[in-house]
Order: C-alpha cells, then sequence, then structure tokens
C-alpha cells in the first residue's frame, strides 16, 4: 500500500522516496512498525483481555508449580498477527502473490486456533476442538494452501523442486515422484505434493503449539526462527546470491522477507510481555498462526528440509510428545520422560523455568546458525 503510494507514485517528487525500492529498507520498516506495534499496543490489549476474562486454563495433570498462572490473559496471538499483517500489508508489492500465501498460511491456522481458544475459554476447563476437528481443519487449510501452489506453478511463477542442504546439484521436485516415469499423468505425483505441504504445515505449527508451554519458550524461539528465515527468504529470493550458493531461486519472492522481518519484529514485541512471569500468553490462535505462517515460508521459499534445523527445538519437543505418547501405550505405561513435552521433563529435574526458557534458546540459536551455514557446505 505505502509502497504503491510512496515509491511508485510519487518517488519522482521527493528523492528519498526511492528507498522504498529496496527490499532490505523496507525489511527493516516492517520490523520496527511491528516492533512497535505489539509494544504500543500491548497494555491495552492486555487490560482488554482481562476486562472480559480472557484467562488461561492450567492443566491439572501439568506441573503443580504452573497453576499460579491461572488466570493470566491469553490469546495474545491475536495481537501479534495484527502487528505482522499491517506491516506486510504496508511495505509489501500487494502485486506478488508470495505475500498473500505467507499471510493465507499465518491466519488459517491462527482462526483455527482462536477456535480452539474461545472454545476453552467459554467452557472454562481445558476442552477445545477435538484432535479429530482440529487436524481436519489444519489439513484442509493446508491442501487449499498447496492448490494455490499448484496454480502458480501452472503460471510458471513458482517451481516444486526443493534445496536440500550440503548437496549443491540435487534439487528434487516434488511432483516427480521416484516410481512414476511421467509423474504430470498421475494422480500419486500430486498426492505427494499435496502430502508434503501438509506435513511440513501442519507439522510445524503444532511443533509450535507443543513448545509453548513456558513463558517466553516459544515466542524467543520464534523470534530466531522467523529471523533466520528473513535471511534465508533473502538470498533464496535475489538473483546475485541465489546464483553464487546455487539456491532453487524464488523469481519475485523477494516481497516474503517483509513478511519475515514484520513477523521477527512482532516476536520480539510480545516477548516483552511474554517474557517470565508473563502478563499475557500467546495461546493456540498464536502458536498455531506461527506455526502455519513459519511454515508456509518455508515452502514458498524451496527450504522445507532446512526448517527442521531453523525449527529443530521445536521439532525435539515434539518428537518428545510423540516418544512419551507411543512409550505409554505400546511398553505397558512405562514412559521415557518425566513429562513431555521436554522443557517439562527438565524442570521436574529440578531446572529453574528461566533457566530452562534461556537454554532452549541457546539451542535454537545454534541449530539456526548451523543451518545458515549449510549454504555454504554445499
Amino acid at each position: 500500500m505505502l509502497y504503491w503510494l510512496l515509491f511508485e507514485k510519487l518517488h519522482d517528487l521527493w528523492g528519498p522516496l526511492r528507498l522504498f525500492g529496496y527490499v532490505t529498507f523496507r525489511i527493516a520498516l516492517a520490523s520496527l512498525f511491528a516492533l512497535a506495534i505489539t509494544i504500543a499496543f500491548g497494555p491495552m490489549f492486555i487490560n482488554w483481555l482481562r476486562r472480559f476474562q480472557v484467562a488461561q486454563y492450567i492443566r491439572e495433570e501439568g506441573p503443580s508449580w504452573h497453576q499460579k498462572k491461572a488466570g493470566t490473559p491469553t490469546m495474545g496471538g491475536i495481537l501479534i498477527h495484527f502487528a505482522i499483517v499491517v506491516p506486510t500489508l504496508l511495505f509489501t508489492n500487494l502485486r506478488s502473490p508470495y505475500p498473500w500465501l505467507a499471510i493465507f498460511g499465518l491466519l488459517s491456522f491462527a482462526a483455527i486456533g482462536f477456535l480452539d481458544d474461545y472454545a476453552k475459554v467459554t467452557k472454562r476447563r481445558n476442552l477445545g476442538l477435538t484432535i479429530r476437528q482440529k487436524f481436519g481443519l489444519q489439513f484442509a487449510a493446508a491442501f487449499l494452501f498447496a492448490f494455490f501452489l499448484l496454480l502458480l506453478h501452472a503460471q510458471g511463477s513458482y517451481s516444486t523442486a526443493i534445496n536440500v542442504p550440503f548437496l549443491k546439484q540435487f534439487k528434487p521436485d516434488l511432483l516427480v515422484t521416484p516410481w512414476l516415469s511421467n509423474p504430470y499423468t498421475y494422480p500419486a505425483a500430486f498426492v505427494f505434493f499435496f502430502g508434503f505441504v501438509a506435513f511440513t504445515l501442519v507439522g510445524t505449527s503444532n511443533s509450535v503449539n507443543l513448545t509453548d508451554g513456558l513463558d517466553g519458550l516459544a515466542i524467543g524461539l520464534m523470534i530466531i526462527a522467523a529471523g533466520a528465515m528473513t535471511m534465508l527468504a533473502y538470498m533464496g529470493t535475489h538473483r546475485e546470491f541465489a546464483t553464487y550458493l546455487d539456491l532453487q531461486r524464488v523469481p519475485g519472492g523477494s516481497e516474503l522477507t517483509i513478511f519475515c522481518g514484520a513477523m521477527t519484529g512482532a516476536s520480539i514485541g510480545f516477548l516483552w510481555y511474554n517474557a517470565h512471569p508473563a502478563e499475557v500468553f500467546m495461546g493456540d490462535v498464536g502458536s498455531l498462526g506461527l506455526g502455519g505462517g513459519l511454515g508456509a515460508v518455508a515452502v514458498l521459499i524451496k527450504q522445507e528440509v532446512l526448517l527442521a534445523f531453523i525449527g529443530g527445538v521445536f521439532i525435539i519437543e515434539a518428537v518428545s510428545v510423540i516418544l512419551q505418547v507411543a512409550s505409554a501405550r505400546f511398553r505397558g505405561g512405562k514412559r521415557i520422560f518425566l513429562m513431555a513435552p521436554l522443557h517439562h521433563h527438565f524442570e521436574h529435574l529440578g531446572w529453574d523455568e528461566s533457566k530452562v526458557i534461556i537454554r532452549f534458546w541457546i539451542l535454537g540459536l545454534i541449530m539456526a546458525l548451523f543451518a545458515l551455514t549449510t549454504l555454504k557446505l554445499r
């Protein structure tokens, strides 16, 4: 919106407006604007949540010392998403389809989280959407996202090939399955593509959701992941960087960096109020939405595999839950961890909550830096 007005229409009238033509300048503006929105509107939004008694319910089966957090305002993710979407719309070239797809990934999963949170708040207990309802809606949103990608692919604006860490020449095409000689004539290739995209979005969204169990843990890791994704989006859509690093380039996808920058800034601003002891929780509307947005960007910039490293802590947390449930079911109730997700295991070992949070942040930073180094080690 502002890009169209200030750069395309008015830059000839005042030279400095040409700065809006530079993606790096607009990334900085979007990040700062998103940060300012969350910081400025945070107190008012938290008071509004308290006024309408939008409070967190603490599970009885969780750590007993977490019961003191009951009544803390939740659904703060609404503020996060507002702070992401507004700068994105203001500072991107809205003719590009990529920011719109990223916003769709963010808001579609956020809407599912909102329904889940709203059910919990109104019922005053930990009963939101059923597992079947939640996953059904998530897969429906992911399949619709994949369908939009196929429309772009048909127009020649999107490649279904992906980048693979450490392997420069190996760029497998998601529509070319190894058991089909002519995949475009068989439904199986499209089933594989839809499944891969859905697995990425749904898996990332729920991994972030499972990590959101301690004050500031998930949002701090999101700052790291979104910051790393901003760098990947910039290099993967820049002609010279993509050529130099031999990446599967996304022509015209540079506007995605504005979305990533806004996601980073909004996450930093929310941490101001979500840091221990938290004044507000993001809720499922926040964690599911941020995970959906992160997964959407990874698919759009062809870094689905590298996302597993950038969001490594999210993946570890999700795997710990899967292992715990599988062990309890198939080993006669025996459990691997004292409690899952993994951050609760360390709490039961006697670690202070702040120590768990900071050490998980450090691990997330190490994994994100490792992911970025793989761009050159190819």
